[in-house]
């Protein structure tokens, strides 16, 4: 497998002063680091909140119900309830699927399992499967979930703090995994690609189907990836960052090794990842956004192709942590912040 090595715009594309602010509404609030959110079909979300809690959201009233039923969570570190997304026939099944940080016999792994939503409960709650081995850390659970357009469920894992897990191919962490929908593996292997640190941002492209990530780099190097079967996205061999004490950990690219098609230097901590195709921002059709933790922005990302021509950055005024984005049945853009009271933001023009 031989790659060409892409150039990585850092810096020149970032444009911050022109931007027009949009209009921002709290929704609800009071959400315990609120970690995903999905739109049921009848216009409701459904937000899971890191301590445990799974929440019915209205999103005209704010008014919050707990949904029950949900898995017993290892909520310590940057661990606990995860990620969300409701199974592609969901009218008819009703599946909703988790993740989370969970307990198993040498500490803990991200767990993926699944429940169906019937009334205020998730019901049938079964566990599909287990990133194991499972690690003695609270670090890089990675765990975002997407469904591909082929129905695969697909599913970022980090490396646990441990970085040379990234490259093991007996190692579930530091991957993108590729299950069926009843957690059995399709191939051989559930390791789709591996190589990566931290993957939480995970989104289907609405034209190509293509899976683009986004993961955490150390001091510096979190990266745009676009996944492919068998690639080697090179953590911890190749990175564009760096010890957080200072020295260089990797080679900025090696032969054999999947290059980035974008990087932030410094770190923003991304999470959260969507592409936005509706009509309330006609400017922002097929543009990525991208939230930002550390840096405490909503990055748009406009696009030609694969390549990022344009950066722009909002709401850094506000000074929340942006966890997740969705784009609601209105077009309208939903945002959680990942604080201990914690927000359901709604941008609008």
């Amino acid at each position: 497998m031989r790659w060409i090595r892409r150039l990585i715009p850092i810096l020149l594309l970032v444009s911050m002063a022109n931007a027009t602010e949009p209009k921002v509404s709290v929704v609800s609030e009071n959400l315990e680091h609120p970690w995903a959110l999905v739109f049921l079909p009848q216009g409701n979300l459904l937000i899971t909140e890191r301590p445990g809690r799974l929440q019915r959201v209205n999103p005209q009233t704010g008014e919050q119900q707990i949904i029950h039923g949900t898995p017993t969570v290892s909520a310590s570190g940057q661990g606990g309830l995860l990620d969300i997304a409701l199974h592609p026939r969901f009218a008819e099944n009703r599946w909703v699927y988790l993740t989370w940080a969970g307990q198993c016999e040498s500490g803990t792994a991200t767990h993926l399992g699944r429940g169906r939503l019937i009334d205020d409960a998730l019901q049938d709650f079964e566990i599909l499967f287990i990133a194991t081995p499972c690690v003695d850390s609270g670090r890089h659970f990675g765990s975002r979930i997407v469904f591909d357009s082929n129905g695969y469920l697909m599913m970022t894992t980090g490396d646990r703090g441990e970085r040379n897990r990234a490259q093991d191919l007996n190692d579930y962490n530091g991957s993108v995994l590729k299950l069926n929908d009843d957690g059995s593996i399709p191939g051989e292997s559930a390791i789709y690609s591996y190589g990566h640190r931290n993957p939480q941002g995970a989104a289907i492209h609405p034209q190509t189907g293509a899976l683009w990530i986004h993961e955490h780099g150390p001091r510096g190097g979190d990266e745009i990836n676009l996944p492919v079967a068998g690639g080697n996205f090179g953590w911890p061999e190749v990175t564009y960052g760096r010890e957080y004490w200072g020295p260089r950990i990797g080679e900025n690219s090696l032969p054999g090794m999947v290059d980035p098609i974008y990087q932030w230097t410094p770190s923003i901590a991304p999470s959260g990842m969507a592409f936005y195709t509706g009509d309330a921002f006609p400017e922002w059709q097929g543009d990525l956004l991208v939230g930002a933790l550390v840096k405490t922005h909503l990055a748009r990302l406009e696009l030609d192709g694969t390549t990022i021509t344009q950066e722009t950055t909002y709401l850094a005024e506000r000074n929340r942590r942006i966890r997740a984005i969705a784009q609601g049945p209105d077009d309208l853009i939903y945002l959680l912040t990942d604080h201990r009271n914690g927000e359901l933001l709604r941008l609008s023009p």
